[in-house]
């Protein structure tokens, strides 16, 4: 008999108990060791965790809303799409971490210390080689940078990677799923442990321009920016990428958005939204004095199809690849007409995740980015 594999699946039922009940049916096998599931925001999430927390009873499930979801049928909206491990071949620890508003780094550390050791006093871990870490975070706490960087001090070596919960773009309510209920404020970590070869990777797609942007005036806490180079932040910013105040839309922050260098690296710093004061709202952690430069976009889909090959190439054919998208990729594979595309390179590797607010990866909180963990096929099956 061959080796258990990862179970995937894709509801795109509208009633949230159907959707539960697809998901289920199809990921649904002996010896669950997690589940994990991302589902839009527009389903009723109390009657979508009362069917699931009846569906899979004892078995540890965690998920998060979504700005998007990704998975066998490529990139879909008001959908729900996940994966199961099994027992045979993996095992996790899961743990929620709340009251975001009041966390502290310490906190954070010894939260992911403690799910550590659960599965270190565990004899099977001995025997499952690779290991990893998904952390989802509330979309909306404008926690990620401290809870990433928290989380990755506690866990040492074994690599984070992770996504903002969102809820379809309206900036309202975003919510993680842990123990059978949704939570807001809140930050859900899974610990897996698998035998299975696996690795972690990010990926983006754009360059600098000369463009340049200085950060002169910022309320560095709710990730607002005031001034860019002594100008309204709004107005500057429009200036800078060829359009009127009038013209910026989400279309605009996902061709054009800002990058920082850190450590000799590229990073994008996201916008979110333009605020009535002419200010503007940043998906990532923004300060005052720092320089950045607008970034252009350099073949979006090429660049997927290239990480992807290599990621192959280290774990064989992925069984699974866990996929944090940022919903400004998205809206630029529609803006360029290519959704079926990408959708299709997604599909071919057996991608499963959904679009974001921010991505987690290591210590940090990215923006505009694609991480994930590719999960390879035994390399020996059972006989």
């Amino acid at each position: 008999m061959s080796q258990d594999r990862i179970r995937t699946a894709h509801s795109r039922a509208a009633d949230a108990r159907e959707a539960a009940r697809e998901f289920h049916a199809r990921v649904s096998q002996p010896g669950m060791a997690l589940v994990v599931f991302f589902c839009s925001s527009m389903y009723d999430l109390e009657a979508l965790a009362d069917e699931l927390n009846g569906l899979f009873s004892d078995v540890p499930v965690v998920g998060c809303t979504t700005a998007g979801e990704i998975g066998p049928a490529g990139y879909l909206t008001h959908s729900l799409t996940g994966a199961s491990f099994p027992s045979s071949s993996c095992m996790a620890a899961t743990g929620l971490l709340q009251e975001l508003q009041q966390f502290e780094s310490r906190v954070g550390n010894e939260f992911a210390q403690d799910l550590l050791r659960q599965l270190e006093d565990c004899h099977e871990a001995s025997s499952l080689k690779s290991v990893f870490s998904l952390l989802l975070v509330d979309g909306l706490s404008l926690r990620e940078e401290s809870v990433a960087r928290s989380v990755q001090d506690g866990l040492g070596r074994i690599p984070v990677i992770g996504g903002s919960a969102g809820d379809d773009l309206r900036f309202e309510r975003t919510c993680v799923f842990h123990g059978g209920a949704f939570h807001n404020d809140a930050a859900v970590l899974a610990l897996v442990c698998t035998r299975f070869p696996m690795t972690v990777f990010k990926t983006q797609h754009f360059v600098s321009t000369d463009n340049r942007l200085v950060v002169t005036e910022a309320d560095t806490a709710n990730r607002i920016v005031l001034e860019i180079n002594g100008l309204p932040a709004a107005e500057e910013y429009a200036r800078l990428i060829g359009v009127s105040l009038a013209e910026l839309t989400p279309t605009n922050f996902a061709e054009f958005p800002v990058i920082v260098l850190i450590d000799g690296a590229d990073y994008v710093r996201s916008i979110q939204s333009i605020n009535e004061d002419g200010s503007i709202t940043f998906f990532c952690a923004i300060d005052e004095g720092l320089v950045l430069r607008v970034g252009r976009g350099v073949d979006l889909a090429g660049n997927l199809e290239q990480s992807l090959a290599k990621v192959g190439e280290e774990v064989g054919s992925p069984q699974l690849i866990f996929t944090c998208d940022c919903i400004l990729r998205s809206l630029e594979v529609d803006r360029l007409d290519e959704k079926k595309r990408v959708g299709d390179i997604l599909r071919r590797y057996n991608a499963v995740g959904f679009s974001t607010y921010g991505e987690q990866f290591g210590g940090l909180h990215v923006n505009q980015t694609l991480t994930g963990v590719a999960i390879g096929t035994p390399l020996l099956d059972e006989a």
